[in-house]
C-alpha cells in the first residue's frame, strides 16, 4: 500500500514538476521548442531528462524526516477502512496510539522514498520514443498515466 501511495505522490508531483522554469531551461538547452519539427530523439531526450530530475527534487523533498507526515498535500492518513475503528479507538483512550501508527505509517513512506527513486528512473529507461511523444502531445496526466503502468 506504501508503495502505491508513494507511487502516486511522486507522478503528481513530478507532473506538477514539468512545469516549472527548471523544465523550459531543459527543453532550450536542448533545442526543444526552436523552430523546425521536434525529433521523437529530442522529445524524448528532453522527457526524460525533466522526469528524472522531477524525481530526483521529489525525493530530496519526501525522502526525509517530515517529508511526507508535515505535508498535508501527500501526507498519509488512516485508511478509510480503519476510520470507524479509529474512532472507537480514541473514544477508549488509545489516541496516542492511533496517532503513533498515522505518524509509523508517514515515517516508513519517507524511508521508502529514496527507494523509490530507482523504480522511477528505470521506468524512464523503458520509456520508447512513442511512450515520450505520446507524454509530450497528450493530456496532462500522460506522465501519470505512463508511470501507473510501468511501475503500479
Amino acid at each position: 500500500m506504501i508503495i502505491q501511495v508513494l507511487t502516486i505522490m511522486m507522478v503528481v508531483l513530478l507532473t506538477a514538476l514539468l512545469a516549472s522554469a527548471q523544465l523550459d531551461r531543459i527543453f532550450k538547452g536542448l533545442g526543444i521548442g526552436q523552430k523546425g519539427g521536434l525529433s521523437d530523439a529530442k522529445i524524448g531526450s528532453g522527457l526524460k531528462e525533466a522526469l528524472k530530475i522531477g524525481t530526483e527534487n521529489t525525493v530530496n523533498l519526501t525522502g526525509k524526516t517530515d517529508g511526507y507526515f508535515l505535508n498535508q498535500a501527500i501526507k498519509i492518513l488512516m485508511p478509510e477502512k480503519l476510520r470507524t475503528l479509529e474512532k472507537g479507538l480514541r473514544a477508549v483512550g488509545y489516541g496516542p496510539q492511533v496517532d503513533e501508527f498515522a505518524l509509523s505509517m508517514n515515517r516508513s513512506a519517507e524511508q521508502a522514498a529514496p527507494f523509490a527513486k530507482q523504480i522511477f528512473w528505470d521506468a524512464l529507461g523503458e520509456m520508447s520514443f512513442e511512450d515520450a511523444r505520446k507524454i509530450w502531445s497528450s493530456n496532462e496526466t500522460a506522465a501519470t498515466d505512463y508511470f501507473k503502468g510501468k511501475t503500479g
